[in-house]
């Protein structure tokens, strides 16, 4: 069976961009309730990926300016899916190399083997410092949508 791409793993409706957060419990729940309104999770996901923080720490900011929010696969997530959380000003996590956080990018995943999946198509994509710094800096879904859809292309 092919595995979903990105596009598929990340509706249009679950992408927002210059949302205004105060601290990074707001950054969490703004990816969250994309991930809730989008039929991927139930409430529950957004307080379990509060607690991985509160619990492990800042390990979910994986690059600078980047964080990944998600939480182990639970009864909580209804299918594997991605949200994309662009902030109008970066959070401190409290990482030491690599915040502040622009974009939140939320992943709930039914399975581990979704998960590394979905994060590795992810990881691939995001690799490219001017194709990271596009999306980082998108002002609208569409533009977030098209960067996604040009890679996917070129990747084909």
């Amino acid at each position: 069976m092919e595995e979903p791409s990105l596009s598929q793993l990340l509706p249009i409706e679950a992408i927002t961009t210059g949302v205004r957060v105060a601290d990074w419990r707001e950054a969490i729940r703004a990816a969250g309730e994309l991930l809730v309104t989008t039929g991927i999770t139930t409430e529950a996901y957004v307080h379990q990926m509060q607690e991985a923080v509160e619990e492990y720490g800042p390990y979910i900011v994986i690059a600078p300016g980047l964080a990944l929010a998600h939480s182990r696969p639970s009864s909580a997530v209804l299918r594997t899916g991605l949200s994309w959380t662009g902030l109008a000003a970066p959070v401190r996590f409290g990482h030491a190399h690599n915040d502040p956080v622009r974009l939140v990018v939320g992943l709930a995943a039914i399975d581990h083997d979704g998960h590394s999946s979905a994060l590795s198509r992810l990881a691939r994509m995001l690799a490219d410092p001017a194709r990271l710094e596009a999306l980082k800096s998108a002002s609208a879904p569409e533009q977030v949508r098209s960067v996604i859809t040009k890679y996917e292309m070129s990747t084909g």
